[in-house]
C-alpha cells in the first residue's frame, strides 16, 4: 500500500511535534514535509531532531519547499497562516486538515471558498473523544429543551489566544441547532454587575485560563431538583494528533469538498 504524504505546519510547536511523532510511527502515513514562520529558529533543521532521528525532511518556511511532495497538510497554527497556506494548497490540489481555531466569519467563509479546489476537514478539536461528545449533546439538548438552562464552562493553559475556545463554541452550535436556534442570538459570552435574571433561553460561555491545562470542557443542563453534566478532559494532544491523522486518511480519496469531524467517524 503507497504511504500518504502529510505535511505539519507549525512543526516547532507543542502541537507540530506530537503531529510528526505521530506520523513517523505511523506505519500508513509518510512525513513529506514540514512548515514554521520565518522567524523560528528551527528553520533549515531536521523535522526529527527534537526525537533524536534524522528523517530527511527539513523544517521550511517556503510553502512550494515545504509542499513539494505532500497529499495533505496537516494545519495547528494562527487563522491568518492557515489562510495563507489554504492559499497554495488550494491552488496546488493538496487537501488540508484544519485544526485551527479562531476564525471569524470572513475566514469561514474563505475555507469553504477553497474547499471548491481541494478537499478540506475542518474542525475546532480533533479529538474522537470530543466528537463523541458532541453527539451526546445533541441528543441532551433534545431532551432538556424546557426547564434546564445550559451553561458551558472550558478551561486552557495560559498562552490560548482565543476565547471562548473553538471546541466550546462548536458544542453551543450544536446544543443551539437541536434547539432550532441560532447561537448568536442566544450566546452569552461575559456576565459582570447586576444582569437581571437569566433568560431561561441563553446559552451562557464562562471561560478558564492558566497553567497547562491541555482542554477541559463541561456542559451543564441545570434544572429544578437535578443537574447534569457532560464533560470531556484532555490530559494529552495525544487524542488530537490521532483524529488528525484520521482526518487526513479520510480526505485521501476526496478531490474537494469541506468537511469535519462528524463525518470522519460517520455520524452523519
Amino acid at each position: 500500500m503507497t504511504a500518504l504524504n502529510i505535511a505539519v505546519a507549525g512543526a516547532s510547536g507543542r502541537m507540530g511535534r506530537m503531529l510528526i511523532e505521530a506520523i513517523l510511527n505511523a506505519d500508513d502515513l509518510k512525513l513529506a514535509g514540514a512548515l514554521d514562520t520565518p522567524s523560528s529558529p528551527a528553520i533549515g533543521t531536521d523535522a526529527g531532531l527534537f526525537l533524536g532521528r534524522t528523517t530527511g525532511v527539513i523544517i521550511e518556511s517556503d510553502l512550494a519547499k515545504g509542499l513539494a511532495q505532500a497529499d495533505v497538510l496537516i494545519d495547528f497554527t494562527r487563522p491568518e497562516g492557515t489562510l495563507k497556506h489554504l492559499e497554495y494548497c488550494a491552488a496546488h490540489g493538496v487537501k488540508v486538515v484544519i485544526g485551527t481555531t479562531g476564525f471569524e466569519a470572513e475566514g469561514k467563509a474563505a475555507i469553504a471558498e477553497f474547499a471548491r479546489k481541494t478537499a478540506i476537514m475542518a474542525a475546532p478539536n480533533m479529538s474522537v473523544g470530543v466528537n463523541v461528545t458532541l453527539k451526546l449533546l445533541e441528543l441532551a439538548a433534545k431532551n432538556f429543551s424546557h426547564g434546564y438552562d445550559i451553561e458551558i464552562i472550558e478551561a486552557h493553559h495560559r498562552h490560548k489566544v482565543d476565547a471562548p475556545s473553538g471546541t466550546a463554541l462548536k458544542m453551543g452550535e450544536v446544543i443551539a441547532d437541536a434547539l432550532g436556534k441560532k447561537l448568536d442570538d442566544v450566546a452569552v459570552y461575559a456576565r459582570e454587575g447586576v444582569t437581571g435574571e437569566r433568560d431561561p433561553s441563553s446559552i451562557g460561555f464562562a471561560t478558564v485560563r492558566g497553567g497547562d491545562i491541555i482542554g477541559d470542557h463541561t456542559v451543564l443542563f441545570a434544572g429544578i431538583g437535578e443537574r447534569i453534566e457532560i464533560s470531556h478532559k484532555s490530559s494529552s494532544r495525544v487524542s488530537y494528533a490521532m483524529g488528525s491523522l484520521r482526518a487526513a486518511r479520510f480526505l485521501a480519496d476526496k478531490a474537494t469538498g469541506l468537511y469535519d469531524m462528524q463525518d470522519v467517524l460517520g455520524f452523519k
